[in-house]
Parts: C-alpha cells; structure tokens; sequence
C-alpha cells in the first residue's frame, strides 16, 4: 500500500503509520478545563492545583513545584506556603507529609491559628507534641 498524506495531513500507509505511532508528536502536552469536561465516567475529577517537595532544614529550599512560588520559613516546623496563581477562594484540600528523621511526623492543616488563603496556606510539620523542621516535606493542594 503506498504512503499518502491527504490535505488535512491524514498519513494513510502501514510503515509510515507505525513509525508515526512508535514516534508520536504531542502538541498540547497540558490538560486544560475543557479536555477534563470530555472524560468518560461518572465521577468528577479534581486535579491538584499546587503542590511541592522543599526541604524544612536550615535555609528552606525549594526541591521541585508546581504552582508554588516559594515557602516563608516561621519557625521551627513551621511554614507558608506561596501559591504563583491563587486558588479561587480558601476552600481547597491539602495532604502533606514530612519525613527525613526517626520520628513519625505530621502536616497540621489550618486551624488552630494557622491561615488558609487563596493565594497561601500555612503548615506545621511534627508530632502531635511538638512541631520540627523536616529535611522532606511534600504538599499537594486539590481544589
């Protein structure tokens, strides 16, 4: 069979086809809102809208994010975390863990004093007697 490719830029042809299937060009890497409206099923889906891997020690540093421009450091085990665009309003979800050290630890959410924001939330990290820095804490946000 030959390899055609028609106006619309239909490729039609066996070895042409494979190596294009073997050799796919993605071009809209991102999902967007309108792509998640088309899924198939009957349960929504709720993307994470932020999240991060810092280390809590000494100068916080930033390991790898999305949507997370930078962490405010408030002392010991805790922290703010910066949103770079704001969730739509303060009514989001978080889950976190720290780790790095012998101890079973926690991420406190807000309440008991610390804030939530659309543009921040604020975290301790530690045990249910005391807050401490951590060398791994991850963050994600779902809204």
């Amino acid at each position: 069979m030959p390899i055609t490719i028609d106006g619309n830029g239909v490729i039609t042809g066996a070895a042409t086809l494979a190596t294009t299937v073997a050799n796919p060009t993605f071009t809209t890497p991102n999902i967007n809102s309108a792509q998640f409206a088309t899924v198939s099923g009957t349960a929504p889906i709720y993307p994470c809208r932020a999240w991060v891997n810092f280390n809590g020690t000494g100068t916080v540093a930033i390991r790898a994010s999305g949507n997370v421009t930078s962490i405010t450091d408030n002392g010991t085990g805790d922290y703010t975390v910066n949103f770079t665009t704001a969730m739509p309003d303060a009514n989001y979800s978080l889950v976190g863990v720290g780790g790095g050290n012998s101890l079973g630890t926690s991420v406190a959410a807000p309440g008991n004093g610390l804030t939530q924001a659309a543009g921040s939330c604020r975290i301790v990290v530690g045990t249910a007697s005391a807050p401490f820095d951590c060398s791994f804490v991850q963050l994600a946000i779902f809204r």
